[in-house]
C-alpha cells in the first residue's frame, strides 16, 4: 500500500450493551458517511491525496476482531468499496462487558501494522459505557501519546448521560484529540460524519 496522510483505525463498541439493532445503525451510518463527498475530500485533500482506514470491533477481555482490514481511500471506488465492506460486517465478537482499554490497546496493534507509512496515524473510539473490565482505558491511551498517535472518542449518551466525561477523562489524547458525544443511535450517522470530516481532515472543527 503506498504511503497516505492518515492511517486511521475505527474502534468501535459491540458489547452487551449493544444490539443488534443499534449496531446495525453505527454501521450504516459510517458507511453513508464515507459515501459523502466532504468526507471524500478530507481523505484526499492532504499531500498524499489517500487515507488508509481500518474497523475494529471490540466487546470484552480477548473479544476484539479487525472486521475490515486496512483500505486505501484515494477515490470515489476507493470509497464506496469501504463503505459497502463496512455495511456488510459481521459483528464478530460476542456481546460481553466494555474492555476499553482492551479495545484501545488491540486498536493500536492494528495502527502498528498498517501497511502504508502515514504522516498522522488516529484511532476513533466509539461507544455507550464506561470501561468496567480488563485494562484501564488511561494507561493505554498514554502509550498512543507516547507514540505520537492521536485518539477521538464518540460518546453515545442512551446509556450514560454523562459518559462524554468519562471518554474526556480516560480516551482521548495526542495531537489535536477531540470528544464528541451523540444522543443515541439514531444521532450516530450525523455524528460519525461529522467526526470524521474533522479526524481525516487533519482536526479542524467541522459542524
Amino acid at each position: 500500500m503506498n504511503d497516505v496522510d492518515i492511517a486511521l483505525c475505527l474502534a468501535m463498541d459491540v458489547s452487551a450493551s449493544v444490539s443488534f439493532e443499534e449496531f446495525a445503525l453505527m454501521a450504516g451510518g459510517t458507511a453513508a458517511a464515507f459515501r459523502d463527498a466532504s468526507v471524500l475530500a478530507a481523505a484526499t485533500g492532504g499531500p498524499r491525496r489517500a487515507a488508509a482506514v481500518a474497523l475494529l470491533l471490540w466487546s470484552g477481555p480477548g473479544q476484539q476482531d479487525l472486521a475490515i482490514g486496512w483500505t486505501r481511500i484515494a477515490d470515489p471506488a476507493g470509497a464506496e468499496a469501504l463503505a459497502e465492506a463496512i455495511e456488510n460486517a459481521p459483528r464478530l465478537p460476542r456481546p460481553g462487558t466494555t474492555a476499553l482499554g482492551e479495545g484501545m490497546a488491540a486498536g493500536l496493534a492494528t495502527l502498528a501494522r498498517c501497511p502504508a507509512e502515514a504522516t498522522r496515524y488516529v484511532m476513533d473510539v466509539s461507544g455507550d459505557g464506561r470501561h468496567n473490565q480488563g485494562r484501564d482505558p488511561g494507561p493505554v491511551r498514554d502509550l498512543a501519546v507516547a507514540a505520537g498517535i492521536t485518539i477521538n472518542g464518540l460518546a453515545i449518551l442512551n446509556e450514560e448521560p454523562d459518559l462524554l466525561d468519562h471518554y474526556e477523562a480516560e480516551v482521548i489524547g495526542g495531537p489535536r484529540a477531540f470528544a464528541m458525544e451523540c444522543a443515541d443511535y439514531i444521532d450516530f450517522a450525523d455524528a460519525i460524519l461529522r467526526k470524521l470530516r474533522r479526524e481525516l481532515g487533519g482536526g479542524s472543527l467541522v459542524v
